[in-house]
């Protein structure tokens, strides 16, 4: 009596990967470091958007809030870079005692270790900064005098998320190259605010977020060039993902 045929079991390459993303997003919002960052910046925001509304409501000082909005997010965006590179720097160099043991042996490549860290730490924390953003750009409309430009504060918003990206990407790929996080940390942080400053003396100021920092006020309030922006959103993706392809060969041939 011939047994009726049975399909092959169908196998999903991808689940290591995913396995491996949802962990990381779980470990970094329960990070110490990222709740930090969150409630730092929540209880800035809101002392500084109500400090400056009062002003405007008791004394009658006009506060514009597009001034307002930009400083805010001139003074998130350098305040997060410190504590991005903390919290990307030690996330696979952190792991580096039991990474061989419990995670490439048992049916996840390299290449899919290193892209769910990638993407995971790019979702986590590019998408709280944009969330963040959004509600404090949202709360200024009802405090202080209205000036904004709805579609200029999210090309504002949206340019500056991109830009994080790279320190995002640099810091996955510094953690996969070194084998301690302190190490990563501070040749993360002397090579990112060194190029930032290198950049600077670019003529005109090309590709240096000092400028954009620089034209935040214009840029709210919709006064903006989006080729200029959209070259310095575009060069940032690509330096982004040219640094992780650097980190994903060299953590693919080194042992762990």
């Amino acid at each position: 009596m011939e047994l009726p045929a049975t399909k092959p079991a169908k196998t999903n390459r991808w689940l290591p990967y995913w396995a491996v993303f949802q962990a990381d997003v779980r470990q970094t919002l329960r990070s110490w470091v990222y709740r930090t960052w969150v409630l730092v910046f929540v209880l800035a925001a809101a002392g500084y958007l109500l400090f400056h509304g009062g002003v405007q409501h008791k004394a009658g000082m006009i506060q514009l809030a597009s001034k307002l909005n930009s400083d805010l997010l001139r003074w998130t965006f350098l305040g997060s870079v410190t504590l991005i590179i903390v919290l990307t720097a030690g996330s696979i160099s952190s792991e580096r005692g039991t990474m061989a043991d419990s995670v490439l042996s048992r049916g996840i490549s390299r290449y899919q270790y290193f892209l769910a860290k990638w993407h995971a730490r790019l979702l986590t924390i590019l998408g709280t900064f944009l969330a963040m953003g959004l509600v404090a750009l949202a709360s200024s409309f009802f405090l202080v005098q209205e000036d904004l430009s709805l579609v200029g504060s999210l090309v504002a918003l949206l340019t500056i998320t991109v830009v994080l990206s790279v320190v995002v990407s640099c810091g996955v790929t510094v953690s996969a190259m070194t084998n301690s996080t302190v190490l990563g940390i501070a040749v993360l942080w002397i090579w990112l605010y060194g190029t930032g400053f290198a950049l600077w003396f670019l003529p005109n100021g090309l590709l240096s977020a000092q400028r954009l920092l620089g034209s935040l006020p214009y840029t709210l309030r919709g006064y903006y060039d989006l080729h200029e922006l959209g070259r310095l959103a575009g060069w940032s993706a690509i330096i982004s993902c040219v640094v992780a392809a650097v980190g994903l060969i060299w953590f693919s041939r080194r042992d762990v």
